[in-house]
């Protein structure tokens, strides 16, 4: 990491924040209302990696059980490359375990070669493919599953 940064829970009040982030980095992103709402819920939580007054990232998780699902993770581009999204998964994925969580799954593009071999690096294998997943462009999605229990230690 070039600049310090840290990493806290999300409040409502970045929302705004996280709306733009989503623009900036995805074709198809979620509505300031929908993240809202999502960051709301007792089931899910959201990270933001601040840097000064500015977010540069943040990771979306749901909780059902003892399985986790990771939503969403995104970092603005001039802030890539500088292990924010790893730190960010690495505090999301101990949150879980914390949650008694016992596997986590999630979808990325299967052109994202970058995000695979992120979430590999975390334990996450492919477990499956949803058709026509993602819009805006069109491409399948792959299903990658993480067992946490290695984690607990």
């Amino acid at each position: 990491m070039e600049e310090p940064y840290r990493i806290r829970l999300a409040k409502l009040t970045d929302a705004p924040a996280l709306a733009d982030i989503e623009r900036r980095c995805f074709t198809d992103p979620w509505t300031q209302a929908g993240i809202l709402e999502t960051i709301q819920y007792a089931t899910s939580f959201a990270l933001v990696a601040e840097l000064g007054s500015v977010l540069a990232g943040y990771l979306m998780v749901r909780i059902s059980g003892e399985e986790g699902e990771i939503l969403n993770l995104a970092v603005l581009p001039e802030h890539r490359r500088q292990g924010i999204a790893r730190e960010l998964l690495k505090q999301g994925l101990q949150t879980l375990v914390s949650a008694g969580v016992r596997e986590a799954y999630l979808e990325v593009r299967e052109s994202n070669q970058a995000a695979i071999t992120l979430y590999g690096a975390k334990g996450f294998r492919p477990v499956g493919i949803r058709p026509h997943y993602y819009r805006k462009p069109a491409e399948d999605a792959l299903v990658l599953r993480a067992p946490l229990t290695a984690l607990r230690d």
